[in-house]
């Protein structure tokens, strides 16, 4: 290995030592009970609770999959889904955050996402648990497949190392300080890796910026792939066979070749994009840091923190992507490796290693996240809420880690013999958990009306149908993002059912009320 390798190596090393360190350091004070391991008391101030929300969130696809699209297929596409998500963290926060923190603690102290909607609707056959926590413990497997996803490549693509033994190992030091400290180290740990990451995104973005000539040397060199600064269309790239039966783009005098067109799309194919932003109302491991603030009054500091990061992050990662075009004219095999290629470029060895530990910190602060959202799901929820009610809080613990075991070797399944897509694998886990859970979140803590059934045939109907929409709907007949109609559908479900059954028990109502009332 050169001495360029090394010292990037050891750049990497320092980064995943003091994740660890920290993991053991909190776990003396943040795995006594459920409760603390899971929701760390609900003690998070506005920037652990704002700063964990979004680097949870964004994950590995933030420095490789969007950079990419932006670098393979232009502006379009990848300036849309980061506008759609740009607004549905501002809503979310908005919207939710404080509506959902004051009714998970009056809902007899819920603190998992299925939790409280058991708790909401007075569920005592735990029937929302189980299916909730079914629901999470699918569609997170891919969520951190797609991460350990994420660590292979960045590993392989700079060393030539085996991604097998590089998915294994990261999925070891993830599974490590979560294992140890709970929630409160993924917390202190997701601060941490969330400065890393926008630092890093910014330093690339900068120099990228100034090397390839500034706006005027970016936008010349742009115009010669078509469609690449159509804000309402994307390039074509040229694609022909590799000798290894593969695919990738075609390649003359040193240039990638595109059609002499773009791909235009008009409204629906916009509104498709966008319907990313609406997943944030469904996504377990952004909510719970909602209902782990300490004081409602800090979620507007919160918010303000959040959305200023995710305007940030979003704008140079699609910015990284095009520069990165602007100066690599031709094709290097992967376009999600675009920030790598860049960092090694631009910076000496040792220093490359540190920013792009950028992408470990994205990758590790999503996937401890969705460990223990998914651990605690079993747990607390099946565990506890169904097979044994009496289960002590050691015993529950317990059976979170050995989830955690469990969730991390399918993921590692899902890693290898999946889509090698980041982009595409992170799409479908966030279009299955945001239509799944997020009309039924919404409609519990906004419309006192909803029932029971109604929550069940919602949440059922949108998983549902993302796998539908997914395997037979947009292969063969329309080619529209499958959280929009799933949303959809799962909205008119709850709103029906709840028509057409029985109304909420007056508990339920007064529960309602309190709640709406302690969000003032």
């Amino acid at each position: 290995m050169s001495s360029a390798n090394v010292q990037m190596l050891i750049g990497l090393g320092v980064y995943m030592a003091v994740m660890i360190s920290i993991g053991l350091w909190y776990s003396r004070k943040g795995n006594t009970n459920p409760e603390d391991y899971f929701l760390a008391k609900r003690r998070f101030g506005p920037w652990l609770t704002s700063m964990s929300a979004q680097a949870s969130d964004m994950s590995g696809w933030l420095l490789m999959g969007l950079p990419g699209v932006a670098f393979f297929l232009g502006v379009g596409e990848a300036f849309w889904t980061a506008l759609g998500l740009f607004i549905g963290t501002w809503v979310n926060w908005g919207l939710v955050a404080k509506r959902l923190r004051s009714y998970s603690q009056i809902a007899n102290n819920a603190i998992t996402l299925p939790e409280f909607f058991s708790k909401r609707f007075h569920d005592n056959k735990r029937i929302l648990l189980a299916i909730a926590a079914s629901i999470s413990l699918l569609f997170f497997s891919f969520y951190v497949g797609s991460q350990l996803l994420v660590v292979g490549k960045l590993f392989n693509s700079l060393f030539g190392l085996n991604m097998l033994i590089m998915v294994i190992v990261s999925a070891i030091v993830v599974l490590s300080y979560t294992l140890i400290g709970g929630f409160l180290a993924v917390g202190i740990t997701d601060l941490i890796q969330a400065l890393i990451m926008v630092i890093a995104l910014v330093f690339i973005f900068i120099f990228g910026f100034f090397y390839a000539g500034g706006i005027s040397g970016i936008t010349e060199n742009l115009q010669n792939f078509p469609g690449f600064l159509d804000f309402f269309g994307v390039a074509n790239p040229i694609m022909v066979a590799n000798a290894d039966g593969g695919m990738s783009q075609q390649v003359i005098g040193g240039v990638a070749q595109f059609s002499s067109t773009g791909t235009s799309f008009g409204f629906i194919a916009i509104i498709s994009i966008m319907a990313w932003g609406l997943g944030y109302f469904g996504m377990p491991h952004v909510l719970v840091r909602f209902m782990a603030v300490n004081k409602i009054s800090n979620i507007r500091k919160s918010r303000i923190i959040a959305v200023t990061w995710c305007f940030i992050a979003q704008f140079a990662a699609v910015c990284i992507g095009l520069i990165g075009r602007a100066i690599y004219r031709g094709d290097f095999g992967d376009s999600e490796s675009i920030f790598i290629v860049m960092s090694q470029s631009f910076f000496p060895p040792l220093f490359a290693g540190l920013i792009i530990s950028g992408i470990l910190a994205a990758s590790m602060s999503s996937s401890d996240s969705y460990l223990l959202i998914v651990s605690s799901s079993f747990a607390n929820d099946i565990y506890k809420g169904i097979v044994k009610k009496n289960a002590s809080e050691k015993t529950v613990m317990l059976i979170a880690r050995i989830t955690m075991l469990v969730v991390s070797v399918l993921a590692i399944f899902v890693a290898l013999n999946f889509e090698k897509s980041i982009f595409r694998v992170v799409a479908f886990a966030w279009a299955g958990l945001g239509a799944s859970f997020g009309p039924l979140v919404l409609f519990s803590l906004f419309w006192k009306r909803t029932t029971f059934p109604a929550a069940v045939a919602g949440m059922i109907s949108g998983g549902v149908m993302v796998l539908f929409w997914r395997l037979v709907v947009r292969p063969n007949f329309l080619d529209l993002y499958e959280l929009l109609p799933a949303f959809i559908l799962s909205c008119l479900v709850i709103f029906l059912v709840s028509l057409v059954t029985k109304k909420p028990s007056e508990a339920i109502e007064a529960e309602f009320d309190k709640a709406k009332a302690a969000e003032l």
